[in-house]
């Protein structure tokens, strides 16, 4: 998977996105996008939302890169990227 590019994992119900193109990967579960939407999604509701905001994603992801393992992003992490709140 390339580098920005995401895709649907129905087995966890999850958006899964590239941080590079070697890994790690970036998941956040469709609940996470149910509170950052305000609606119940459909995987395509969150591919799209995803593509709209592509940079707090990014921001978000960054804070777990140095130990190079996948990880998973919730609504309070995108948020505040979106906010540009950098948390404590």
């Amino acid at each position: 998977m390339k580098t920005g590019t995401a895709d649907w994992r129905a087995d966890i119900d999850a958006l899964r996105f590239a941080v590079s193109d070697t890994g790690p990967y970036g998941f956040v579960h469709r609940l996470a996008f149910r509170t950052l939407i305000g609606f119940d999604p459909t995987p395509g509701d969150c591919l799209a939302w995803f593509e709209d905001h592509r940079a707090a994603f990014v921001a978000a992801a960054e804070k777990h890169l140095p130990d190079g393992r996948n990880f998973h992003l919730n609504s309070r992490d995108i948020r505040r990227q979106l906010r540009g709140v950098d948390p404590v």
